[in-house]
């Protein structure tokens, strides 16, 4: 294990390259590989706001607020290609950055990054920013998310339809 001031190195880059294949595999439209880093457990969150504390997605709006079953209903749909939001599919490429361990919270690894997002459709280019909240559990299978939370710069504003996975 190698450490700098008492920050595993070794976990970190593994983060980053559990990360880096999650952003890979959902700009490739990798439905099955993209739902495979999920734990049994999972909620995929995005709120509708975030500024003001963090809104209980129970008794406040979402923009998407899935539990491990409807992230699998979500996925038999893009792979139907007949979601008519993703007819055809948004070319997609993000960068992820200034990943960073944040802590642990019972067996779950919390993890923040940065991200942007570049969809290219009819319409043209739209960029999504914002900051993913990670909580990745290590199984037999190794890390997987156990909860992905993904707060949108913009998303106190109307958006264009979020039809694919941010």
């Amino acid at each position: 294990m190698s450490t700098v001031s008492g920050l595993d190195l070794d976990l970190l880059r593994e983060v980053e390259q559990f990360i880096y294949r999650e952003a890979r595999l959902a700009d490739e439209h990798d439905y099955d590989g993209w739902e495979a880093l999920w734990t049994d457990d999972a909620i995929y969150w995005v709120p509708a706001r975030t500024s003001g504390g963090d809104p209980d997605p129970t008794q406040h709006v979402s923009i998407l607020y899935d539990n491990r079953s409807r992230i699998r209903t979500r996925i038999k749909q893009l792979k139907t290609g007949k979601r008519h939001a993703q007819t055809p599919q948004s070319n997609l490429r993000r960068l992820v950055t200034n990943v960073e361990l944040l802590g642990q919270d019972r067996d779950d690894l919390v993890v923040g990054a940065n991200f942007l997002v570049a969809e290219s459709r009819e319409r043209g280019t739209t960029l999504w920013a914002g900051r993913y909240e990670y909580r990745l559990r290590r199984t037999e299978e190794g890390l997987q998310m156990a909860g992905k939370k993904v707060m949108l710069v913009d998303n106190d504003r109307p958006l264009y339809t979020l039809a694919f996975l941010i």
